[in-house]
């Protein structure tokens, strides 16, 4: 499993990805957000599903970033690149992989801005080869294990947050994930990105970097729940007590 989580606010791009491979027993650390860096070109994706669609259609696509003879003006079009290196993979491997029993699958998150685009941009790319801008109304998206995060992004994620509170919420989101599934773990990597600036950082945290704030958190959450007023639940819990009285004996 993966869990990779790109968010758009007004400031700029986010992308948390965590860096935990499994294959059967094996399980290894492994980078699962990729950069790519020209003048006036920057553009960043994740990846989830089958490790060696991946690999292909990124060996692919890095011959196409580094050999275009007319580059990237708009980041949509790098997106369709990306695309057709997907479906060239899954017309070389996808029967072949059928016939071993695995799905094709590889879904792909992309942030960036091209020297023609008015702003940053953030796509979904499905396996398919089809894509979807991801939009103002819910400026995130999540592959992988997709369900454990996604209600603190809910309901603390607005397109108007900055940068700093998007990872800030994103880094629960990801400790929410690594907490209830297995195969999500630390390190935790991430990419940022400013509008306009055409410049890409990257840093990974360690589960040492995070161990306080996870706490705190885990803690904020059982006092703010014992916090909640309680009187709603008076009804139900005098029923309760009635049930659980002794039945009177008659002298």
């Amino acid at each position: 499993m993966t869990f990779c989580l790109g968010m758009k606010v007004r400031e700029g791009l986010v992308g948390i990805a965590d860096t935990r491979v499994t294959s059967g027993s094996e399980c290894i650390v492994a980078r699962k957000i990729t950069a790519y860096q020209k003048e006036g070109q920057v553009m960043f994706l994740m990846t989830s599903g089958l490790r060696s669609v991946r690999d292909k259609t990124l060996t692919y696509f890095e011959e196409v970033w580094e050999e275009q003879a007319e580059e990237f003006d708009r980041t949509f079009k790098a997106v369709n690149a990306i695309a057709e290196m997907l479906r060239r993979v899954a017309r070389e491997d996808k029967e072949a992989l059928a016939e071993s029993g695995l799905p094709f699958n590889m879904h792909t998150i992309v942030g960036g801005q091209m020297r023609n685009d008015r702003e940053h941009k953030f796509y979904m790319l499905y396996p398919q080869g089809n894509w979807v801008e991801v939009g103002v109304g819910t400026p995130y998206y999540i592959i992988g294990a997709t369900g454990y995060g996604k209600p603190v992004l809910d309901r603390t994620l607005t397109y108007e947050d900055s940068m700093r509170h998007a990872l800030k919420v994103g880094s629960l989101a990801f400790d929410s994930t690594r907490i209830s599934a297995a195969d999500v773990d630390f390190p935790m990597d991430v990419i940022l990105y400013q509008r306009d600036s055409f410049q890409l950082i990257e840093h990974r945290f360690d589960k040492t970097d995070l161990a306080d704030k996870s706490a705190w958190w885990q803690e904020r959450l059982r006092k703010s729940i014992n916090e909640l007023p309680s009187e709603w639940m008076e009804d139900a819990f005098v029923k309760l007590s009635r049930q659980s009285l002794p039945e009177e004996i008659d002298a």
